[in-house]
C-alpha cells in the first residue's frame, strides 16, 4: 500500500488549503492517464470516484484509481518545494530505490 512521507502530507495540506474552500480534510487523487503508459496525474479533489482506493495519513486523504493503486502498491510518496514555490512529488520504493518525479 502507498505510504506518505511527512513532507508529502504537509505539501498536500498546503495545496489543498490554497485550492479548496478550507476543507475539513485534505484530499488529493492520483489517477492513471488514458494512454496506458503508466503515467499518473495528481489533482486536488473534493470526493473520490466510486472505485477509488483510500489512503489516509495525518488528516490527509489520497484517493487512487485502480490502475494507480496497482502501480503504487509498494511505493512511497514524498514531496519537495523548490525556491520558486514549485511542487514536485517523488515516488520511490518503500524500502530502497530512486525517485520518479510527478510535477505539479
Amino acid at each position: 500500500m502507498l505510504t506518505l512521507t511527512d513532507n508529502a502530507v504537509q505539501v498536500i495540506r498546503d495545496l489543498s488549503s490554497s485550492s479548496l474552500d478550507a476543507p475539513d480534510t485534505t484530499r488529493i487523487r492520483i489517477s492513471s492517464q488514458a494512454d496506458g503508459e503508466g503515467s499518473l496525474v495528481l489533482s486536488v479533489t473534493e470526493a473520490p470516484e466510486s472505485t477509488d482506493q483510500l489512503i489516509q495519513a495525518e488528516g490527509v486523504q489520497v484517493y487512487l484509481d485502480q490502475q494507480a493503486a496497482a502501480i503504487l502498491d509498494d511505493k512511497s510518496l514524498d514531496a519537495a518545494v523548490n525556491e520558486q514555490g514549485g511542487v514536485a512529488f517523488l515516488i520511490s520504493e518503500q524500502r530502497s530505490g530512486g525517485h520518479d518525479d510527478i510535477e505539479m
